[in-house]
């Protein structure tokens, strides 16, 4: 029991830098005595981190309100995050205190202070025009062996389906030498794997004059860091600096997630994406001579309004040649004040579910075959968690799971005896 008996759950909706986000609120309580438990347990203060990125994310984030308010009729309810931002009055259901949105977590702990000192619901939802990078820490992480490191914020891309931009601001960027300090940071405390995020990591350094390859080699800058594993890429990132800079760091992990959504060019051009499939295509060559046998991995959003039938089938076939890691597929999702929300030619959902069914089949067909490619190599394992059978889970640097014998937080050469579905299993060499 914490000195004053409080205690603070929390929820997370949505992505990695929701998580980094959420995790950095966590830890601001933490340091004030408070007590964190699971969310499904009765205490003083919920905090749940929304997410508006499809409609399902925005049902999710409701119910996790409502679910904190049942738990604890009695307790305070704080809300953030990209459907706060939104639409705050939306969000103020029974129970709520305070509402800040994308902004000002640094400042969660004074804030919710604040809200009680007057009634009603206290909103802190500030316009995100101009704002500076928040510099938040986490010392805390989902494991003991990898860290995210939040560098980036914001997008001013506008894709047409998307409204990440509207709820996250503007690019803003850790400045260079914090992310030297911050990855020093992270590996004295122990952890092996930094993984660089952002909500549009692509974009880095754009309002500062610097690049993504400036920001990767400040992380790996540090001798006692292991691995830097990168967040979402685009087909942009691919270029000569980013390739000369990343090929002689060797701490860089060679799995490199590119955003593609559809290999159709009419759809990519609806969807006001900045490449074509050929550019595509060809990042991917770029990167697998720069990097042999790494991980091209990907997200696709099938359904988007006026996809043909024939250019889903465009989408499978290119998917099919560029031979994935691994994808995550997303059916399309309305987002009220997008420019797709009103474009015609929109798609039953039963149409989209069947077209996501499909994909994510052959997306699991090709991550079965690309595991099974690396039977016989061996490969670097960071070992995390005691799982079945009392052996070990791990992951390569191309992020593949690997079981062998091991104990967590170890790092070991394995090599790889067989595989079944997206997992390895392999005898540690050394």
């Amino acid at each position: 029991m914490t000195k004053d008996g409080k205690r603070l759950a929390c929820v997370t909706l949505g992505c990695k830098v929701n998580e980094f986000d959420t995790e950095a609120m966590r830890e601001t309580f933490e340091r004030e005595g408070w007590q964190s438990v699971p969310f499904d347990e009765k205490a003083d203060v919920y905090l749940v981190n929304t997410c508006t990125v499809t409609s399902t994310g925005d049902s999710k984030s409701l119910k996790m309100i409502r679910r904190a308010a049942r738990t604890n009729p009695q307790a305070d309810i704080i809300v953030c995050g990209c459907l706060a931002q939104k639409d705050a009055s939306r969000v103020c259901l029974p129970g709520v205190r305070l509402v800040i949105g994308a902004a000002r977590r640094g400042e969660v702990y004074e804030l919710y202070q604040r809200s009680l000192v007057g009634p009603g619901v206290m909103i802190a939802v500030n316009g995100l025009k101009g704002a500076a990078f928040e510099k938040l820490t986490v010392t805390g992480h989902e494991n003991r062996t990898r860290a995210v490191l939040k560098i980036q914020e914001g997008c001013d891309r506008f894709c047409t389906y998307c409204v990440i931009p509207y709820v996250r601001g503007p690019v803003r960027s850790m400045p260079l030498e914090d992310i030297s300090s911050e990855a020093q940071r992270l590996s004295d405390a122990g952890y092996a794997e930094i993984v660089l995020t952002g909500i549009h990591l692509a974009s880095y350094g754009r309002e500062s004059g610097h690049t993504l390859a400036q920001a990767i080699s400040a992380s790996c800058r540090p001798q006692s860091v292991v691995r830097v594993r990168l967040g979402s890429l685009e087909p942009v990132t691919v270029t000569d600096e980013f390739l000369n800079t990343a090929k002689g760091l060797g701490k860089l992990c060679p799995q490199f997630h590119l955003a593609l959504q559809s290999g159709s060019a009419e759809i990519l051009k609806a969807m006001r994406r900045r490449y074509t499939p050929g550019e595509y295509e060809d990042a991917v060559a770029r990167l697998r001579d720069a990097f042999p046998g790494c991980a091209i991995t990907t997200d696709i959003l099938t359904g988007f309004p006026g996809e043909t039938e024939e250019q889903a089938l465009e989408t499978e076939r290119f998917i099919e040649r560029i031979g994935f890691a691994r994808i995550h597929v997303f059916p399309y999702s309305q987002r009220e004040g997008t420019p797709a929300a009103g474009m015609p030619g929109q798609i039953r959902e039963e149409v989209k579910h069947e077209r996501a069914k499909r994909l994510i089949a052959i997306g699991n067909r090709m991550e079965a075959a690309y595991v099974s490619g690396l039977v016989g190599t061996e490969q670097q394992v960071i070992f995390e968690e005691r799982e079945k059978d009392g052996m070990c889970g791990g992951y390569t640097a191309s992020y593949v799971h690997v079981l062998a014998e091991s104990m967590p937080g170890e790092i070991h050469t394995v090599r790889i005896t067989g595989s079944e579905g997206k997992t390895a299993f392999g005898k540690v060499t050394g």
